[in-house]
């Protein structure tokens, strides 16, 4: 009875389960005056953000919101979250943020104002990214025409908008980053595996949740299910569910055209990440392919263990 309890008591600080929205939504810091980003730091972070598909989330497509600006609506069991502006705008962007604030949120997940963000925001894959990768990102967001699109509130009942509840959750299932180099693995698999599971945070997505919200790492690439009942398909070497059967250049040409080895095409939300795979160098590309090839095959057709 105590262990259920417990369990019980821990499931209520599961916070937005299943979902890769942001959730920013504090009042901003202090202004400041930083020096204008070099050209080479500006175009390393847009194509980190293209490999990211940040616009995808950043954007409230459905009600014609400007790139960036936040407020696109995420559908969850616990309701519904919205994105931030993450334009240059100092009200409501990160335009008052320091490269420090920038670099704590996405490698430790708080905010500028020391608040947790919720797993909603990927940052537990964030934190794998290099310094020098987040802040490319930053330098390039901070070239965006700012946007005063105000952050909506989450419609999200208590106590799932408590932020303070993330505590507990961190300490079971945060692990700060950056990712290391896996010895003895080639510079190109190590180079997918930090594409993979830092940048493009593949595994928000394509991995189950437990109970608390976190992924599930005995299934890990085995598949989801979203709020919203589609299925997101394992991408492991399982040759029944997964993508056994698939070759590297099946991969490659899914990142880089969107088209699956039976001649059809992937749908939303997964063509919004293709429009930015389309956009990486053929290595990088080559690059995911050899690691999701090395990846143990598990059973599972998407929404969890068989």
């Amino acid at each position: 009875m105590r262990t259920r309890r417990l369990l019980g008591i821990v499931s209520i600080l599961a916070i937005c389960a299943g979902t890769y929205a942001c959730s920013f939504d504090e009042a901003p810091p202090a202004p400041h005056v930083e020096a204008a980003p070099d050209a080479r730091a500006v175009e390393r972070g847009k194509y980190l953000v293209d490999a990211a598909n940040c616009v995808g989330c950043h954007t409230d497509k459905k009600h014609g919101g400007l790139p960036f600006a936040g407020g696109g609506a995420i559908a969850t069991s616990f309701g519904l979250y919205y994105s931030r502006n993450i334009t240059p705008d100092a009200v409501n962007g990160i335009g008052a943020w320091s490269d420090r604030d920038f670099l704590r949120a996405l490698r430790r997940g708080i905010s500028p104002s020391g608040t947790h963000y919720f797993p909603a925001f990927p940052f537990p894959s964030f934190t794998g990214m290099t310094d020098r990768d987040i802040l490319d990102i930053r330098a390039y967001l901070l070239t965006l025409p700012p946007a005063a699109t105000a952050n909506k509130p989450h419609d999200v009942p208590f106590p799932y908008d408590v932020r303070s509840t993330m505590l507990i959750w961190r300490l079971l299932y945060f692990d700060e980053g950056p990712l290391a180099t896996v010895p003895g693995e080639s510079p190109e698999w190590n180079r997918g595996n930090y594409l993979v599971n830092a940048v493009s945070h593949c595994g928000e997505c394509h991995t189950p949740r437990n109970a608390l919200g976190a992924l599930d790492g005995a299934h890990r690439f085995a598949g989801s299910k979203l709020a919203d009942g589609k299925r997101v398909p394992n991408i492991t070497q399982d040759a029944a569910d997964g993508i056994g059967k698939w070759s590297e250049d099946d991969i490659v040409t899914l990142l880089k055209f969107g088209a699956l080895p039976g001649f059809d095409f992937v749908q939303a939300p997964m063509s919004e990440v293709v429009d930015g795979t389309a956009k990486l160098s053929d290595a990088d590309r080559k690059a995911i392919a050899v690691y999701l090839k090395t990846l143990p095959a598990l059973p599972g057709k998407g929404g969890g263990p068989s």
